[in-house]
């Protein structure tokens, strides 16, 4: 069963919508994973018009890009094919901000770092990703362009500001140099922080803040209440 939507409010066709952790943002493929119901179910029984028209296979519902399941905080639904064809040619030509929250059970001497390295597929490991570290670094498919601002924020987090919007890029970019997510086992983060009641199938501790494009800008969608003395 679906939970309650949460509805963040509307700008220029563009829907702005909470995703909780645990929760994926489209059906699982696997029928095993489909009992907590998806944001697009969600989204689809608040507005059952967003499903009858016509969406490109991936964006159906109007909704217009992932997060990872674990990942709360903000998604982008649009109102019309017009609209996401718009906002998908700003995500692609590297206009639109996107700002994220995390936590690091580990600590950096620096507090701010730009990380401009590609990212591929892990030739061996479906799941993963990995950073082009040189020449002749083993992947899959091709290379895709990633640039990554991080900077340490308050209550020991840090936040992850990205122009581009690969697969597990916070993720990635943020364990190659040193910060791997709490909880993020699949990049080196090991167990998450104690004392915390995370929801099921939330893992690791990442936040989609807001997204700030040319001449509008989402709310501003703080971490949830279970982050403890990480929210902020």
């Amino acid at each position: 069963m679906s939970p309650a939507l949460r509805l963040l409010g509307e700008q220029g066709g563009v829907i702005f919508l909470h995703k909780p952790a645990g929760q994926p943002v489209f059906p699982p493929r696997s029928a095993a994973l489909r009992g907590a119901g998806s944001l697009l179910e969600s989204w689809l029984a608040a507005r059952p018009e967003q499903g009858r028209l016509g969406w490109p296979p991936g964006f159906e519902g109007g909704i217009a890009h992932r997060l990872d399941n674990a990942t709360s905080g903000l998604v982008l639904a649009c109102a019309t094919p017009a609209v996401l064809r718009h906002l998908r040619q700003q995500f692609s030509e590297g206009r639109l901000r996107k700002r994220y929250r995390f936590v690091s059970r580990r600590d950096v001497a620096w507090s701010q770092h730009r990380v401009q390295l590609p990212l591929a597929h892990d030739r061996r490991h479906r799941a993963r990703m990995v950073v082009k570290r040189g020449a002749s670094t083993p992947h899959r498919g091709r290379w895709f362009p990633a640039d990554t601002q991080l900077r340490r924020a308050h209550g020991g987090a840090w936040e992850a500001v990205i122009t581009t919007g690969v697969t597990h890029q916070v993720r990635l970019h943020a364990a190659f140099v040193g910060l791997a997510l709490a909880g993020d086992r699949l990049y080196g983060g090991g167990p998450p922080p104690a004392g915390l009641s995370m929801p099921a199938g939330a893992g690791f501790l990442l936040h989609h803040v807001q997204v700030v494009a040319p001449g509008w800008s989402s709310p501003v969608v703080e971490p949830p209440a279970w982050w403890g003395p990480y929210a902020g």
